[in-house]
């Protein structure tokens, strides 16, 4: 057994009968074509037949046309993806999140006395769903009002401290 001191080059790569057929079979197309005679056919499929590596099958093609078999055709390296360029959309917020402490001063249409009223006197969620909550609200409608006590606790809260409407606004007195 020999050791190989350097890789071996793209002909001296050993093939395969899948390799000879491909290349018999080219070979056959370029007969049908008129490229080749008969003795001539017969003579480079007896070579095709005896390769042992792709540099034996390499001189059976050099004075034909494409087609050539496919492991001849040189690699087809992907194109690069195009770079990507980040989109930014245009920032103009209306307002901060609805969540968000007031900032400029704007006071809500509603009214913390009303909004505090409505949740001790109506206890599923009224004074939520007058203050723009729904998703509270109708947590509040579904457990009604936590047996009332949620709905009271809530209520209260409003009274003292207010709070703000669905859009962050502070409700006013």
């Amino acid at each position: 057994m020999t050791t190989v001191s350097e890789p071996a080059g793209p002909d001296s790569v050993r093939i395969g009968t899948a390799e000879r057929e491909d290349a018999i079979r080219v070979l056959g197309e370029h007969f049908a074509a008129g490229r080749l005679g008969v003795a001539e056919y017969e003579q480079r499929v007896g070579l095709a037949v005896d390769a042992v590596n792709r540099g034996d099958l390499r001189p059976l093609f050099a004075d034909l046309p494409a087609p050539y078999p496919p492991f001849m055709a040189p690699p087809v390296w992907p194109a690069p993806p195009p770079p990507v360029t980040p989109h930014y959309p245009a920032y103009a917020p209306v307002r901060p999140y609805p969540s968000a402490p007031q900032q400029w001063g704007e006071y809500s249409d509603k009214s913390k006395v009303v909004a505090g009223l409505l949740q001790i006197l109506v206890p599923f969620g009224a004074g939520r769903f007058y203050t723009g909550h729904t998703g509270i609200a109708v947590a509040q409608l579904l457990t009604c009002g936590g047996f009332g006590l949620w709905c009271l606790i809530d209520g209260i809260i409003l009274l003292v401290n207010g709070g703000t409407d669905g859009y962050g606004r502070r409700l006013r007195d």
